[in-house]
């Protein structure tokens, strides 16, 4: 812990653990403002496959880095990581606490540690050659490629995330360096005083709440938001595209397989999903890790423990403000 840095509160864990909601909690109580930290949240259009919090639910707190961009726009975390440095100096300097929310790893380690994300030069030739090839032999085969060549970002990468395999192996195919040797993953402390709280049940508590969420989202309108997004001409190709949830149900539209099939094509995604979101979170030894209770929520302690940790966080902003 390091005082002297501007301080930002992190909400961290797997998707369905209702972290969104907790953070709206404590910024009512800590005069704070949210950011999301979800990479697909950065779309616009795509809503309800995302859990973006609608303006109903933020119950008039602040929520930064939601619907930035067109889903045909590329969005990298370099860009994210610009956007968050602004919202959170902007936010510090209105005397509010910063409460970055979210389950994409890369964006809360990037909060937590000074990582570098310059961009490498790209080749559209080698990823058009990789992207046939996984049209030919299949992700796995083109996630087996990977593992041949760059092991440690094969280990983070799920066979499924074509774009970022097909990613890795052009930055090594350019380079002769594996992706993963781009970064220093050592847990050293960066520019913010950062304090984690995770969110976690068991894994058949977690299951329940996907299953529970994704037939929540098709009663709302999910095939409905991706039948539109499709109509406007954002195709399957693309990243945004390539969400849990949109991706399996623009298969259905396409007429390749039933909507039955999608929708338990987008809980077992899910539930993939959630668990490597444990394993990222967990290898971070910072990350307190706080049990959701039968009804879904957590202990009154727990919650006191954050808000006291909130309160110094905030009182330190407000005394460097007056320096």
């Amino acid at each position: 812990m390091d005082v002297s840095k501007p301080p930002v509160l992190c909400i961290v864990g797997p998707t369905a653990t209702g972290k969104s909601a907790l953070g709206i909690e404590l910024a009512k109580h800590l005069s704070g403002e949210v950011l999301s930290a979800d990479s697909m949240q950065v779309y616009r259009g795509m809503d309800i496959g995302t859990a973006k919090v609608t303006r109903e639910e933020q119950q008039g707190v602040p929520h930064h880095l939601l619907d930035l961009v067109s889903p045909d726009v590329r969005f990298t975390v370099a860009d994210w990581v610009q956007r968050a440095d602004a919202a959170i100096s902007e936010i510090h300097a209105r005397g509010n606490l910063p409460i970055v929310v979210g389950g994409t790893g890369l964006y809360i380690r990037a909060i937590t540690e000074d990582l570098s994300f310059a961009e490498e030069e790209g080749s559209e030739e080698v990823r058009r050659r990789w992207f046939s090839y996984l049209q030919q032999h299949g992700p796995e085969a083109l996630h087996q490629a990977l593992r041949e060549r760059d092991p440690a970002s094969a280990a983070r990468l799920h066979p499924n995330d074509t774009r970022r395999v097909i990613r890795a192996l052009e930055v090594f195919e350019l380079g002769g360096k594996p992706l993963s040797a781009h970064y220093d993953w050592r847990v050293k402390g960066g520019r913010y005083w950062t304090e984690q709280f995770g969110l976690t049940a068991d894994r058949e508590v977690l299951y329940e709440r996907v299953n529970a969420r994704v037939d929540r989202m098709m009663e709302i309108g999910l095939l409905e938001e991706v039948a539109e997004l499709r109509r406007l001409g954002y195709h399957r190709n693309l990243t945004s595209m390539q969400a849990i949830g949109y991706k399996e149900l623009l298969t259905y539209l396409d007429g390749e397989v039933s909507l039955e099939q999608a929708v338990a094509d987008i809980k077992m995604a899910t539930r993939r999903f959630v668990k490597r979101q444990l394993s990222w979170f967990r290898r971070d030894p910072r990350v307190r890790w706080l049990h959701l209770d039968e009804k879904g929520g957590i202990r009154s302690d727990d919650l006191q423990d954050i808000l006291t940790i909130g309160r110094q966080m905030l009182a330190g902003i407000r005394n460097a403000s007056r320096e």
